[in-house]
This record gives C-alpha cells, structure tokens and sequence, in this order.
C-alpha cells in the first residue's frame, strides 16, 4: 500500500515531481510550480517525516527509501514515468530516483552527496544548530520577520542568498516547518554523510545545478565533485542564487528546470 504524501497537483502535461530539502515542504515550491506547471503536471510533495507527511517506519529514511515512498506516491496518481526535480535532501532522492525506470529526466539542484568529509562535517553541524535555533526562536521571530535584513540574515547560510524577496509568510511557515518536522533528526543522520556512488546507473538525462552564492553546499567544491561523478550529465550555475534558490530567482529555476525535462 502506497505512502500517502501530502502535495499539491497542478498544471497539467508530462507529470513531474518536486522535492524540497531537508526541514522544509512542499510549499516551498510555490513560485516555482506557477511556472512549472505552464508545461508539466506538478506534483509537490511533502517528503516522509515532513510538512504534513508521516515519517517513515521501521527502518531509517535512507535515500533509497524516500526515493521508494516517492516512486509508490506517484504511481498511486496513476504514473510510472515522471520527470523528478529536488533541491538538497531532495536532489539526493532524485538522483536515487534517476537509477530506476520511472525517472524520465533528473533535475538536481544543490544536491546532497558530493561534500566529502570536511563538507559532510560542516553540512551537519550547521544543520543540526538550525533545528535548535528555529524550535528556540519560534515563539518571537513573528516579531521581526516582516523586516528585510531580518529575513536576509535568518535565511543567508541554510536557504537564499536574497532572503528579503521571500515574503514574510512564507519565510515564517517555512521556520516553522524547520522547528517541527518530526522525520528532521533521523532523516539527518541517515541521508547527509551518504555519498553519491554509481552514476553510471543512471540511464536518463540528468541535470545538475548550484547555486553560485551557496554557503551550505559550495557550488566551487560540490560542481567539480558532481562533473567527476556524473561526466555524462548537463552541470549548470544558478546566478546570484543561494542553497534553496526558488525565491531568489524563481524563473531562473524554473527556466533551468525546463531544459532539463526538454532533454527527455
């Protein structure tokens, strides 16, 4: 019996799914998905243990097993093929995704996999503080959020590199999600110190792209990692972007995210 996810369907075409990174939901996509869906049937989900979804049991939520609540979600909506798009935690269950048959295309953007040791070090010390941080700011960040260098600051390591053009709403429901996903912990030990192997299994047309002001995933580092890896891939820079991009240039993505299905 097939996961139920929380999501969001929209648009119709070839179907497509979006997956958020780690702490976060599937409305993250919002402005994105507007986009998206001109050409696509846009399935956002909320991953296991995420946003409205339940956690996984039995077992820890390893790329491969999120890719495999994915991949029974969507043929529970009646596909067995789609084109797959994530960001962070979720460009890693994409390009899990990509080693299958169902994934037409792969669209990866920042993803987890390629930091090496110091990188993995970095990524979860900074992960396991923004958790702590959130939970603890909860109760008073509504005060501030509406100012523009507040939400610059709030969102400048783990998210945008222009985090005054997300709205104050969605900033605060994002945070929120951080402070309360109940899959985060588990999800964060099982997935981010699990590097990317074998990507000559992948068969379909994979794109991979970083964005240029990343701080969380360095796109100087993860960008010569990934084209070693993945040679047969198309490598792109997201331009004055940051970890979580879909905000700081919501056509830019979306642009990127339509080349690649193109490829199919």
């Amino acid at each position: 019996m097939a996961m139920r996810l929380q999501h969001a369907r929209r648009g119709a075409g070839e179907p497509l799914v979006l997956m958020h990174g780690i702490g976060h939901h599937h409305r993250g996509w919002a402005p994105v998905t507007a986009r998206v869906a001109r050409r696509h049937t846009v399935y956002a989900v909320d991953l296991p243990g995420f946003g409205h979804s339940l956690a996984l049991r039995d077992g820890p939520p390893t790329l491969a097993r999120l890719a495999a609540a994915v991949h029974a979600f969507m043929l529970a909506q009646g596909h067995d093929r789609y084109h797959v798009v994530g960001n962070s935690l979720g460009g890693g269950v994409a390009l899990e995704l990509g080693r299958t048959e169902a994934a037409m295309t792969v669209c990866a953007i920042s993803p987890i996999g390629f930091a090496g040791r110091p990188g993995c070090a970095w990524l979860n010390g900074v992960l396991r503080a923004s958790q702590v941080t959130a939970r603890a700011a909860e109760p008073f960040v509504e005060r501030f959020i509406g100012v523009p260098a507040v939400r610059r600051a709030t969102t400048r390591v783990i998210a945008e590199a222009h985090g005054d053009r997300e709205p104050p709403e969605e900033l605060m429901d994002g945070l929120r999600s951080l402070a309360r996903a109940p899959g985060y912990e588990a999800t964060r030990r099982a997935t981010m110190y699990e590097p990317f192997h074998d990507g000559h299994e992948i068969r379909c047309p994979v794109t991979i792209a970083w964005g240029e002001k990343d701080i969380l995933l360095p796109a100087r580092t993860q960008a010569q990692r990934a084209r070693a890896a993945l040679p047969q891939a198309t490598h792109v820079t997201l331009t004055d972007c940051g970890h979580v991009p879909v905000w700081d240039d919501p056509d830019q993505v979306a642009g990127i995210i339509l080349a690649a299905t193109a490829r199919s």
